[in-house]
């Protein structure tokens, strides 16, 4: 276990990193941001993750929606994050460029498109369909995953904002005939994912429904990054 003490932290950053049972003692945190997968987070004695949770659903209501076990509200849920993203790509368009940039290190809008081509070739085609296809290859994945050549992404791609737009439309028509005909029964039964290596390797086990989560999730969050960034650089 690493022990810090004393130390000046101001203005650290911490990136992908496992924080999991750390414990602050007598610190001073004043205007600090934690942006992640936050759980059973106790501040002054307080569990907090609870009020947090309560009140991004408040801001978001389509949150509800993503996490219901219901087709018919997982169908709507959908189409509130597509209208949603459709509305941020039309904001882009009237500042040629800003899709490729980025801000305090985080990805461009561009970036963060292809990471969900990404996510829904992996979570949606693989995990929920049983697909053995290469994903595709302008997709973008996190450093973490291996074998991403191997799996067929490209990682020299510089795809255009259309490029991926055209993969990202072809992509909701497929979930959305999908989620058209799934049913209850069907989500919760095992995914059916192909035997042998590839992303994710740690889904086994999990339910259709909870690979779908993953992909709802994934849009919702990169949505709100994107769209926190771009009022970032509008500023």
């Amino acid at each position: 276990m690493r022990r810090f003490e004393d130390e000046d932290l101001r203005g650290a950053e911490f990136r992908e990193c496992d924080m999991s049972e750390a414990r602050l003692v007598g610190v001073v945190m004043q205007d600090a941001e934690i942006d992640g997968l936050v759980t059973n987070l106790v501040v002054n004695g307080v569990e907090v993750t609870g009020f947090v949770e309560a009140e991004l659903d408040r801001r978001h209501p389509v949150r509800l929606l993503i996490r219901s076990d219901d087709p018919a509200e997982l169908r709507e849920g959908r189409r509130q994050l597509d209208a949603e993203w459709a509305a941020t790509v039309e904001r882009m368009r009237r500042t040629p460029g800003i899709e490729h940039r980025g801000v305090n290190g985080e990805w461009s809008a561009v970036q963060t498109l292809r990471h969900l081509v990404f996510v829904h070739d992996s979570w949606f085609r693989r995990c929920c369909l049983g697909s053995t296809a290469p994903f595709t290859a302008l997709g973008l994945a996190t450093d973490f995953v291996p074998d991403r050549e191997g799996q067929g992404l490209d990682p020299d791609a510089t795809p255009t904002l259309d490029e991926v737009l055209a993969v990202r439309r072809t992509q909701a028509t497929e979930l959305q005939d999908w989620l058209a005909a799934v049913t209850r029964e069907q989500l919760d039964a095992p995914a059916p994912i192909p035997d042998g290596p590839g992303w994710p390797p740690y889904a086994r086990g999990r339910s259709v429904r909870q690979c779908l989560s993953t992909v709802l999730d994934e849009e919702w969050a990169h949505h709100s990054f994107c769209r926190r960034d771009l009022d970032l650089l509008g500023a």
